[in-house]
């Protein structure tokens, strides 16, 4: 259980804070609940100081049974917005009654409570930063209606929505020029610039976009069109998202995409824990703690351009995902489907995978491609249409990754890709990635074959994905700084992968 998500809960006041909150209950009426959804199923409203509801963090990362695990992904996806616990329960191989009974035991509450809080947080959250009306409010959150809001307040925060409203804080609302803005939570620190570097040589014209310290998007939201634009909000707390959209109903699931893609509920800390002290990898980890790894906001858009990256560049994967945009993407219409959508270069939707799997190869004929990359990437579509290929699953590395290499034209550099991007495993490692290993060049001053990238990264297991992010950052912008913090890299780095004796035993 990652330690960070905690909270104290004090039997005498009903309330639950977070650890380091300013109030001394006496140590004898304080019980440790493993989340604040766990306090909350036990009775407990969140404090009014801490304001623990409003700290990052994922539900996914507690230390729990794959079952478990795989559901509490789906509800963060929102899986039981539109299914029942029955329904949850067997996607994941269990009975409702047994996964009810794990949950209880592993997390404190059962699904359906877990989907119910998320719901009621996301609700507070739009009651504080904005202005929007309590039934619109109500929508954002897939809570149904206003009735429906003021249950799900006065049950988790034991105030009504007008209450709650009166007692935000001075800055927590917006200042709202056009759309609607929000602040997400991150877990600190967090380096946003490292992320819009990544993103820029990677963006799919038309859909998405890095400009001005700006990383903007095509979003659908309950069929309407719209943009997503996510900024640093400099305060080191929070990012700043800006939703241009004709209806906010059901955002709640687009805000959890865009946590997902930057990594805000991510630890650092965990992943340089164990990597700290490598000669390689630990002054690169050190040099830059607010690294994450980027994931996906659209999971079937992520695969399809790490397929269309294969053995060609980023700027040539951009182009090629450019002109499947072009051909079958959905335009957003001149102003958008909005009043006060911005000026920017995003102007369509990625294509569905229904778009692509019901168009065939035909749909992608005279875009530049090989008859092997297009069958390649209207297999994939097909497969997950069929359910052959589940992007939420979450199947251990080596049967991911050997599931996804079934299908023709995907080799283990785009399934250890697709693994870490899209399934979001922290352990999944490109070792033929040409990037990865031009860098590891540079850094030990020599050149590195994939099998001995392969060797040595055995020993930054269960966090293959961050040492990759890592090593890929000293190319995106990272390694001027990294030289700067870490004069002695190069001999350090040398030593850890240049003796025979080392490759050989790892």
């Amino acid at each position: 259980m990652r330690v960070g998500l905690r909270v104290e809960a004090v039997a005498t006041t009903g309330i639950y804070c977070r650890a380091e909150c300013s109030a001394q209950p006496h140590p004898h009426n304080v019980s440790w609940y493993p989340s604040s959804v766990a306090a909350e199923a036990a009775g407990y409203r969140p404090c009014l100081r801490c304001r623990p509801e409003r700290r990052a963090g994922s539900l996914a990362d507690l230390d729990v049974p794959a079952p478990v695990a795989a559901a509490l992904l789906a509800i963060t996806d929102g899986f039981l917005d539109d299914h029942d616990e029955e329904a949850l329960a067997t996607r994941v191989g269990y009975s409702g009654r047994q996964l009810r009974r794990l949950f209880e035991a592993h997390v404190g509450a059962t699904p359906a409570a877990i989907a119910r809080s998320r719901r009621a947080h996301f609700a507070r959250r739009l009651i504080d930063d904005t202005d929007l009306p309590f039934d619109a409010i109500a929508r954002a959150a897939g809570l149904g209606g206003p009735r429906q809001l003021h249950r799900a307040m006065t049950t988790t925060f034991k105030f009504t929505p007008t209450e709650l409203r009166s007692k935000r804080r001075r800055g927590e609302r917006a200042d709202l020029d056009g759309g609607l803005e929000l602040l997400v939570p991150y877990v600190a620190p967090f380096d946003f610039e490292a992320f819009t570097e990544h993103q820029a040589s990677r963006a799919i014209p038309g859909v998405e976009a890095v400009n001005a310290g700006a990383y903007t998007r095509s979003i659908s939201v309950c069929g309407h069109a719209g943009i997503a634009e996510v900024r640093d909000a400099g305060d080191a707390q929070h990012v700043r998202l800006r939703l241009h959209l004709p209806t906010y109903d059901s955002i709640i699931d687009d805000v959890a995409r865009c946590r997902a893609l930057l990594g805000t509920d991510a630890d650092p800390a965990r992943a340089a824990a164990a990597l700290g002290d490598d000669p390689l990898i630990g002054p690169l980890v050190r040099s830059a703690r607010g690294l994450r790894v980027p994931r996906s906001w659209d999971r079937f858009e992520t695969a399809v351009r790490i397929v269309v990256g294969q053995q060609i560049s980023l700027a040539g994967a951009s182009t090629m995902c450019g002109r499947i945009v072009a051909r079958l993407g959905a335009p957003i219409a001149a102003g958008g489907e909005t009043s006060d959508e911005p000026s920017t270069p995003v102007t369509h939707l990625f294509p569905s995978v229904a778009a692509i799997a019901d168009a065939g190869v035909v749909a992608l004929a005279g875009l530049g491609f090989t008859q092997r990359r297009i069958d390649t990437i209207v297999g994939l579509a097909r497969a997950v249409a069929n359910g052959d290929i589940d992007l939420r699953s979450t199947e251990p590395i080596d049967d991911a990754v050997a599931r996804l290499c079934e299908l023709p034209g995907i080799g283990p550099w785009s399934a250890h890709l697709i693994a870490m991007r899209v399934l979001g495993h922290d352990d999944a490692f490109p070792a033929g990635d040409l990037g990865l290993r031009r860098n590891v060049s540079q850094l030990v001053d020599h050149d590195v074959t994939a099998r001995e990238l392969e060797a040595v990264a055995q020993r930054w297991r269960p966090y293959r994905a961050w040492a990759a992010q890592h090593i890929w950052h000293t190319g995106d912008g990272g390694a001027s700084r990294v030289a700067a913090t870490s004069p002695d890299l190069a001999a350090s780095s040398n030593s850890a992968i240049s003796n025979p004796t080392d490759r050989s035993s790892t």
